[in-house]
């Protein structure tokens, strides 16, 4: 639903770095390119998120709270 504040493995706080991250990919792809699997790698090096942990926790969230709310 809503990016974790912490990360479940090591507690580090990483719901500002998602909000990062989703703003530099959506920049990368304004031109209608997909972002490719190294232009991923490297925002996240340049967000200092180095642990693969919080790389999972970042990569595979899902934002679904605008599909829930409209059934609140």
């Amino acid at each position: 639903m809503i990016i974790p504040v912490r990360c479940f493995s090591c507690g580090k706080v990483i719901a500002s770095d998602y909000k990062q991250f989703k703003e530099k990919i959506s920049e990368l792809s304004a031109g209608g390119k997909k972002p490719t699997p190294k232009m991923i790698v490297q925002t996240l090096d340049d967000l200092h998120v180095e642990r693969y942990c919080c790389r999972r926790m970042i990569l595979s969230h899902t934002d679904l709270i605008d599909e829930v709310l409209p059934f609140s």
